[in-house]
C-alpha cells in the first residue's frame, strides 16, 4: 500500500502531443514548505516554456530531476512528504515508484490525437477528450488553433466531455473561410456541432473565439448551456490593431517573435519552437488571405466590428469573464463590460494567453463555472 504522507511530483502532460519535458529549473528546494497552487519548477516542451504548480501540499523532501535533463510525461521528479517521514521511508518510496495502472497514457496514445470532420464549412480538425459529465467546446482565437487549449483540455476532461477544434482558416482546418464575419464563424460553429452530434454545449472561447462563442449564444440559444469568456473579443471597441497588423505581415522569426511575445505577461513563454509552428502556419497555402479577410470582417479601420455586451446580458446565459491584468491585445477592462450579469475575474501577472500563464486558476475558475466534478 502507498504511504499516503507521501507524494510523488511527476513530469506533467500538457496538450495532445506533449510526451517528454526539459527541466528548465527549480523554483522550491528541498525543505521548502508547500502550498497548493505554489510554482515548483519550469519545463519546456516542444510548445511552450511554463511553470508547473503543485497540486498537493507538504514539504519538498527530494528533488530527482536536475535542470537541463529531458524527462518522459509521468515520470516521478520529485517527492513531498511530511516532515516526520523517515529518509529510509522516502529513499524506499523512490525505488519503488512506478506509474499508475491505467496512467501511464498509453489508452490516451492509442486513441487518435487529432480527428478531421467534413463540415458545411470544409473540413475541419478537432479533438475530443473526456467522456461523460457536461459537454464543453473550447474555440480559439485569431491565428490560433487548438493547441492554446493544451493546459486546459485534459483539465477539463477529468469531468467533462470536451471538444477543441480549429476554426475555417486556422490550424490543420480548411484555409477556405467562406464567411469571415461573427455571423459566419458562428455558423461554422454550428454545422461543426451538428456534424459531431454535439448537443447542448458549455462554450468556452478565448480573444475571437469568445466573440463567435457570444454569436453563437445569441442566434442559437438552444445549444448554448453557458458562455466563458477568456479575454473576449466582442465585448468594447478597442483592441491593439497594431499586434493584428504585425502577425498578419510577418514572414520571419525575426518579425514575428515579438509579435506573439505581446501576447504573455512573461515573453519568456514564447519558444522558438512556438515560433517556428507558428510561421508553419502562416506559410501554408490559403493562410494570409483567411487572415486578412478576417481582419476585415472583424477588426476594420482598427476597432473591433461586433461589440455583443448589451445583447448577451440581455439574453441571461450564465457567463464566466475571465482576463489578464496584464493584457496588450484586449483591455482588461472589458472584463466588466457585462456588469452584474456574468461573474468577473482579473488575474494579476497574466496577458492576453492567461489560460496558458495561469492555467492552474484558469481551470478551477472554469470547472466550478460548468459544473465539472
Amino acid at each position: 500500500m502507498q504511504n499516503e504522507r507521501i507524494k510523488p511530483i511527476v513530469m506533467p502532460k500538457w496538450g495532445l502531443s506533449m510526451s517528454e519535458g526539459k527541466i528548465t529549473g527549480w523554483l522550491k528546494q528541498p525543505g521548502s514548505t508547500i502550498a497548493v497552487g505554489d510554482d515548483l519548477l519550469e519545463v519546456e516542451t516542444d510548445k511552450i516554456t511554463n511553470v508547473v504548480e503543485a497540486g498537493e501540499a507538504g514539504t519538498l523532501r527530494r528533488v530527482l530531476a536536475e535542470p537541463g535533463n529531458v524527462y518522459p510525461v509521468k515520470a516521478l521528479i520529485a517527492v513531498l512528504a511530511d516532515p516526520d517521514v523517515p529518509e529510509t521511508e522516502v529513499d524506499a518510496f523512490v525505488a519503488g515508484y512506478a506509474v499508475p495502472k491505467g496512467d501511464d497514457g498509453a489508452e490516451a496514445e492509442a486513441a487518435p490525437r487529432y480527428l478531421f470532420t467534413e463540415t458545411p464549412a470544409g473540413t475541419l480538425r478537432y479533438a475530443k477528450r473526456g467522456d461523460g459529465g457536461p459537454t464543453v467546446l473550447l474555440v480559439h482565437g485569431f491565428g490560433g488553433d487548438l493547441d492554446n487549449w493544451l493546459f486546459t483540455i485534459d483539465a477539463l476532461a477529468e469531468g467533462a466531455t470536451v471538444y477543441a477544434l480549429d476554426l475555417p482558416g486556422h490550424g490543420q482546418s480548411t484555409k477556405a473561410v467562406a464567411d469571415p464575419t461573427l455571423a459566419g464563424l458562428s455558423a461554422a460553429l454550428r454545422g461543426f456541432m451538428d456534424t459531431v452530434g454535439i448537443g447542448p454545449a458549455h462554450l468556452v472561447g478565448h480573444s475571437m473565439g469568445g466573440a463567435v462563442s457570444m454569436r453563437t449564444a445569441l442566434d442559437a440559444p438552444d445549444r448554448v448551456a453557458s458562455l466563458s469568456l477568456i479575454a473576449s473579443a466582442g465585448l468594447g471597441p478597442e483592441i491593439n490593431h497594431a499586434y493584428i497588423q504585425g502577425f498578419i505581415a510577418a514572414t520571419g522569426r525575426r518579425d514575428l517573435k515579438p509579435v506573439l511575445e505581446t501576447l504573455f505577461a512573461d515573453p519568456g513563454l514564447v519558444s522558438r519552437q512556438m515560433t517556428e509552428d507558428v510561421l508553419k502556419y502562416k506559410r501554408l497555402d490559403g493562410v494570409d488571405g483567411a487572415l486578412r479577410a478576417l481582419s476585415a470582417a472583424l477588426f476594420d479601420g482598427g476597432a473591433q466590428a461586433g461589440v455583443l455586451h448589451g445583447a448577451v446580458a440581455a439574453a441571461g446565459k450564465p457567463t464566466l469573464v475571465v482576463w489578464g491584468g496584464q493584457d496588450r491585445i484586449i483591455p482588461a477592462a472589458h472584463a466588466t463590460a457585462l456588469g452584474s450579469n456574468a461573474r468577473a475575474e482579473v488575474i494579476p501577472n497574466a496577458g492576453h494567453m492567461v489560460q496558458m500563464e495561469a492555467a492552474g486558476t484558469v481551470n478551477a475558475l472554469l470547472k466550478e463555472h460548468i459544473g465539472v466534478r
